[in-house]
């Protein structure tokens, strides 16, 4: 496990030493070294989720899991969005990525992830349709 552990420290201070960011392709990649080792799945990704933490770097596919439960907790009580939930879930979501990507790209994570599993059902004000523009400002509407 610690050689393990050793390698992927290594392949993700190659694929993200400028930003301190795995994203999901560099994931997928380091991943994929690990099944080439002969490693078990869960293993390569308890693995890699440790040497993230001991790098301080970011995991993508972790904040997106939090973020889409976070989703899920607040459309479940009326199956809609609101304003003060996406913005919370903003904050909570900026916070986890630690300044590695901007907050535009957070944004743009949510209203992808809102589109993509239908949860993009949301209160608006009388005069006004907040949703619409923060699709507008992440160039999604």
């Amino acid at each position: 496990m610690s050689d393990i552990r050793q390698r992927f420290i290594n392949e993700i201070k190659l694929r993200a030493f400028d930003d301190q960011y795995v994203d999901r392709g560099e994931e997928k990649e380091i991943l994929q070294i690990a099944i080439s080792m002969n490693v078990d799945i869960d293993t390569a990704r308890m693995a890699l989720v440790q040497a993230c933490q001991m790098e301080n770097y970011v995991l993508e596919s972790e904040v997106l899991k939090e973020m889409k439960n976070q989703l899920r907790v607040f459309a479940g009580n009326d199956g809609v969005v609101d304003e003060k939930e996406f913005d919370l879930l903003y904050q909570t979501t900026v916070a986890k990525v630690n300044g590695k990507i901007t907050n535009i790209q957070v944004k743009k994570m949510i209203v992808e992830e809102m589109e993509t599993s239908g949860l993009n059902q949301v209160k608006t004000g009388w005069f006004s349709n907040w949703y619409t523009k923060v699709k507008k400002e992440v160039g999604m509407a």
